[in-house]
């Protein structure tokens, strides 16, 4: 810390702090328009400037020192700020009360209007370029684009897709996406990010226009003279009036727009952002600097993926089955009816007979309810979530080794880490967010960056070693990894004295994983091998991420735990920086198993076994309650099948698309006695029910979730519920009432005060807490504190210390001469999961209009089969037809489908298998041998020239401002 003078008094600023930095902290007012906290110092606009010791420099991009002077309010400085203020308004047509960017945070409106700017020096020159509006979600317009670069350094920097850039050459200057493309025919991503950071309303999201004040839908003609009047009024009477009436309306504005933070509902990174609405009108999605998991960053489903909110597909009243056809009936009837069949199937078989699975895209509290009806009304221990599809092994694998089922640390961690192993996932899709963060880390601050994959994807391009091994052979060369780290003895031999249990008989163990056999088994030339350890070795801090590719094998627990062992062996656990993160596929398959949706775990991963939890949770429900294992969401099916499960109740599940083998799911859903669905739309598993509850989406109800770095968020109320569906806590706790059970929680703050009571690892849980962008990660204390990073004081295990577990390799299914092709399969970008909310947003379906299969060139020669080729995929358990795209992201005999299809005639399941991990009874998803015919007629390429995968990004850092600072056009203001 030091202390500086800024108009003769002292202010104390930190080490690194700008000037900017220690103005804002002393709540000081200085025009800034091209500075954003999360982009740093881009020095393009020189309003920031200030005098110290009597020369002008840029506050942003001064580092203070000691005993600096600081003067703002003398003319030299004032002087040059409004300069640099005109230079910009030269560029940009300032017509404030009709544009739907005046809402209180336009940079250069506010820097006009702080400086006391009375009349522009420039008059405003119209570009000789036009609007692109190419791109379905945003659009960009160069005339009031001022070229602060601060999209340039989003895109390049923070996000890093490093497709936008501002070409300096141009007589008159301009942001270019690509080499010039359109906006729609470039590499972007429609992530967001530019519009975001945008100062002005150059880049604008299309649903804010004509939407977001009182006079911005006004025809071209209205408002164009409207500015035109402006203009005239600015000529006579100053700016100054003008200003004001645009703040007036700026504040009218507040009155018809509701802003209000959500949590994003795709995938586990747990986005949060602030939700601007008109009553159910979307206007903008707005990440936040305090959004404690992404900050700025959105991706293109969280900024632009809303359209399934008010899809008409939509569930609007109660259904029932009569007659073999659905009718709509009052919500009283369907309660009923839905009670009374619980009740009836429970009567006659007892209630082991009922299965209860609770919605990963639920909240906390609705998960802690459904697994509440099971076990205290019910008693039975069958609840599960979708965790046992996707997540389940990695949760087993930690809690082999490390104790908890959760990430090591946080995202910060992994962005901070010297070295990232990325292992089978595909990050840069699957969870955007998170794949920003090690993007910028390795193009900035030299993380090394390493990939185990089947498909050559984005970070395995960007990666310093990528190594494909053969499908399902990963822990041999984990195994592998980890015996030659030993045997070099760069082992971290004083963190396994006083922390890890096992060692000798473990290391005994690997004797058969040898460089030798590993090269053998997974084709990884052993040179490659000993690169991987290599580099775990130079660093001092190591996470390792992994996701379907691991876990959605027969041995993905064992992948899992392989995982974890070598991060024992070498210390990296405990520590900021250190750790392993298994990245959770839905927005809350972390929390539904946090909270009890399990069938072998009370809420707070408290045992059935444990007696003393029991009689607690007993107390507390006055019940007796069972302590056998329960049925998971997978066995259930065969369970089904030997009629010992006979109703079902599925909350946000999509059992029929997403569960292994469609064919064999739909037979045995058809067997159930009763079948309750409760969800969104009408679902394919819907369609096998007795009664249908429509709920609400999360905008339209409160809560909380968990992400994947463990990160509890509260969400709330953005918008009334569609029609007449209502929130899944309300739904459960109206047919628990009409079982005989005296539900009374008014509103879901006081089911999580239950749970918190409850559940140690809650216990400093409350809403208030958790208010506005707070949040709190697990393990968390009754005094508030909660836990960034795990392991620092020991392993959650009664001696504290961790357990290196011994495994044994399995080889996966194989191929034959009758299946002799390889099909992986995962999730794309643009799509999420099987694309029932996503297909419903159009922006998002013209990018990806329908699954596809991506075959290799060489196999493509062989089959003689062309990009938009219909090809006939075929396992043992299934046939489907789809086109096809040669591309070079697969290799040799090995083939790859998303996941999203825009029918169930075509999705992936229809082949999957029934075949699971042992350990934790997740499917094997991508253990899928199969055989492929070329059909003869080609549909097309199944991606059209407008998805970015056809782009050509143009990489650099920054935005180049010294190119400004050469052009001859541009004259100093600053004195360095």
């Amino acid at each position: 810390m030091g202390t500086l003078t800024i108009e003769k008094n002292r202010y104390n600023f930190l080490e690194g702090d700008t000037l900017l930095n220690v103005f804002i902290k002393a709540g000081i007012d200085i025009p800034h328009v091209c500075y954003n906290p999360a982009l740093g110092p881009l020095q393009s606009c020189d309003t920031c400037i200030v005098s110290v010791n009597g020369r002008l420099v840029r506050s942003c991009s001064t580092i203070a020192e000691d005993n600096m002077n600081i003067e703002y309010k003398n003319n030299d400085v004032k002087n040059a700020q409004i300069e640099a203020i005109n230079r910009l308004l030269r560029e940009h047509n300032l017509h404030c009360t009709v544009c739907e960017n005046n809402n209180g945070d336009c940079a250069l409106h506010n820097a006009v209007d702080s400086s006391g700017l009375e009349r522009q020096k420039y008059k405003y020159e119209k570009k000789p370029y036009e609007i692109d509006d190419s791109n379905p979600f945003y659009r960009y317009d160069p005339n009031e684009c001022i070229l602060c670069g601060r999209c340039v350094e989003a895109c390049q920097d923070v996000e890093v897709n490093e497709t936008i850039h501002i070409d300096w050459t141009l007589e008159r200057p301009r942001v270019v996406w690509d080499d010039g493309k359109m906006i729609n025919e470039s590499s972007c991503v429609s992530c967001g990010h530019c519009v975001t950071v945008c100062p002005v309303n150059a880049l604008m999201e299309k649903s804010m226009l004509e939407e977001a004040g009182y006079f911005t839908s006004l025809t071209r003609k209205a408002k164009e003279s409207l500015i035109d009047f402006g203009k005239n009024l600015e000529d006579q009477l100053t700016i100054r009036p003008i200003m004001e009436i645009s703040n007036i309306e700026a504040r009218m504005r507040n009155e018809q727009i509701k802003k209000t933070k959500t949590v994003c509902t795709y995938c586990g990174v747990g986005c949060s952002f602030t939700m601007w609405t008109k009553g159910r009108k979307i206007l903008k999605v707005q990440p936040e600097i305090e959004s404690p998991a992404n900050g700025i960053s959105t991706c293109i489903k969280g900024k632009f993926g809303w359209g399934f909110v008010n899809s008409d597909d939509r569930l609007k009243r109660p259904l029932i089955r009569k007659n073999n056809k659905f009718v709509e009936v009052s919500w009283d009837e369907a309660l009923d009816f839905a009670a009374a069949g619980l009740k009836r199937i429970s009567d006659k078989y007892g209630g082991d007979s009922i299965m209860f699975i609770a919605s990963s895209k639920g909240t906390n509290e609705e998960a802690y309810l459904i697994q509440k009806m099971a076990r205290q009304i019910f008693k039975t221990n069958n609840v599960d979530n979708s965790s046992r599809f996707c997540q389940a092994p990695a949760t087993t694998g930690l809690w082999r080794t490390v104790g908890y089922g959760g990430d090591a640390g946080s995202i910060d961690d992994i962005y901070n880490s010297e070295l990232v192993m990325i292992v089978g996932a595909n990050t840069a899709e699957s969870h955007p967010v998170i794949a920003t963060r090690i993007k910028r880390a390795h193009k900035l601050n030299n993380q090394r960056l390493i990939v185990i994959d089947l498909r050559r994807n984005e970070m395995a391009q960007r990666a310093d070693l990528f190594l494909h091994p053969r499908p399902g052979t990963d822990l041999f060369l984990l195994s592998a990894i980890t015996k030659y780290i030993i045997d070099n003895n760069w082992h971290d031999k004083k963190f396994i004295e006083e922390r890890v249990n096992n060692f000798d008989e473990y290391y005994k163990s690997l004797d058969n994983f040898t460089l030798e056999n590993a090269e053998k088994i997974t084709g990884i030339d052993k040179n490659e091998i000993i690169k991987v350890a290599s580099m775990i070795h130079s660093v001092k801090s190591m996470c390792i991420l992994w996701a379907m590719g691991v876990t959605q094998h027969s041995a993905g627990s064992d992948v899992s735990t392989a995982i974890s062992n070598l991060l024992l062996i070498t210390g990296n656990y405990g520590r900021p920086g250190t750790g392993a993160y298994p990245l959770r596929g839905h927005n809350n398959v972390q929390g539904a198993s946090d909270f009890g949706a399990m069938p072998t775990y009370l809420p707070g991963y408290q045992s059935i076994k444990n007696k003393d939890a029991i009689k607690k949770f007993e107390k507390a429900w006055n019940t007796k309650l069972p302590m056998n294992p329960g049925i998971d969401n997978v066995s259930c099916i065969e369970n089904i099948d030997n009629d010992k499960i006979k109703a079902m109740y599925i909350i946000g599940q999509e059992l029929a698309e997403t569960g292994p083998d469609t064919n064999m799911i739909n037979k045995s859903l058809e067997k159930l006695e009763f079948l309750i669905v409760q969800d969104v739309f009408f679902s394919e598993t819907a369609r096998y029910a007795d009664v249908v509850l429509p709920s609400c989406v999360s905008l339209e109800k409160e809560g909380t979730y968990v992400n994947t770095e463990r990160r509890i968020q509260r969400i709330y109320k953005v918008m009334e519920p569609y029609a007449e569906t209502r929130p899944d806590w309300e739904i459960i706790q109206d047919i628990a009432r009409r079982l005989g059970y005296n539900w009374n929680y008014k509103s879901p703050s006081d089911i999580m005060d239950e749970a918190a009571s409850l559940c140690p690892i809650f216990s400093g849980v409350s809403y208030s807490r958790l208010e506005g962008f707070n949040s709190m990660q697990w393990p968390t204390y009754e005094n508030g504190d909660s836990s960034k990073y795990l392991y620092k004081d020991g392993f959650n295990f009664p001696d504290g210390r961790a357990r290196l577990y011994i495994l044994k390799y399995r080889p996966p299914i194989m191929e034959d001469d009758d299946y002799p092709l390889h099909l992986n399969n995962g999730r794309m970008l643009e799509h999420f999961h099987e694309g029932n909310e996503t297909f419903k947003t159009p922006g998002i379906r013209d990018k990806v209009p329908d699954t596809f299969l991506e075959i290799s060139p060489e196999l493509a020669d062989e089959y003689n089969i062309k990009t938009g080729d219909f090809v006939r995929v075929t396992s043992r358990y299934g046939s489907i037809k789809v086109r096809a795209l040669v591309t070079d992201r697969v290799k040799g005999k090995e083939l790859y489908m998303p996941m999203n299809a825009a029918s169930s005639d075509n999705g992936i399941n229809l082949l999957t298998s029934y075949s699971r991990d042992p350990d934790s009874d997740t499917p094997a998803y991508k253990e899928l041998p199969v055989r492929i015919k070329k059909l003869k007629d080609n549909g097309g390429s199944p991606l059209p020239k407008t998805n970015p995968r056809f782009g050509t990004p143009v990489p650099q850092i920054g935005i180049n401002i010294e190119m400004k600072w050469k052009r001859a056009d541009y004259k100093k203001i600053t004195g360095d």
